[in-house]
């Protein structure tokens, strides 16, 4: 199950055909023609996910109340952390260094490649990503097969990237 919003302009919407088929998205069917529904019912298909949609609605609340400039400045503040703390290590690359960009860091090492770094920040309970992120031409454009990806977000905290810096001190450890 899962949940998700379509967002757009009615014009295109009503020039889309709807990809789900079922329920109240059919104001009529032949056997010669369809006529889909009107807008947004064309889109619904079948049984929506009534539970996940009440979980999306406390989850925009939340957001909403936090506020997006807190969050953009929490996530700024760990973003130039990670930085800092993760330039300073011996042999690690961050790849992606832009002035203004959203709280990833990407990164290589020379002794390990970007899966076994998963791995071993996964056995101390840090969750990485790892892999081309569906990016091959940056990667082909940087030459680098995969990168390491760190995410941080407004419910991480300072401490998270300190245990990321010893987790890659355990990387270095395995490796050297």
């Amino acid at each position: 199950t899962g949940i998700g919003i379509l967002y757009g302009k009615a014009e295109y919407l009503e020039a889309m055909p709807p990809f789900l088929g079922g329920g109240e998205m059919i104001k009529s069917v032949t056997f010669e023609k369809t006529i889909y529904n009107d807008l947004p019912y064309k889109f619904e298909g079948g049984t929506p996910d009534i539970a996940g949609a009440i979980g999306l609605g406390a989850a925009i609340d939340y957001v909403n109340n936090l506020g997006f400039d807190l969050i953009t400045a929490h996530e700024a503040e760990l973003l130039r952390y990670g930085t800092d703390a993760l330039s300073s290590i011996e042999g690690l690359k961050i790849i992606g260094t832009a002035a203004h960009k959203a709280g990833i860091l990407s990164f290589v090492m020379e002794k390990a490649h970007p899966h076994d770094i998963g791995t071993i920040l996964d056995e101390q309970g840090i969750a990485i990503r790892t892999g081309h992120h569906c990016a091959q031409p940056v990667m082909a454009r940087f030459q680098i097969p995969a990168t390491a990806r760190a995410s941080m977000a407004f419910y991480n905290t300072k401490e998270d990237i300190d245990a990321l810096v010893k987790g890659i001190d355990r990387v270095l450890e395995v490796f050297s």
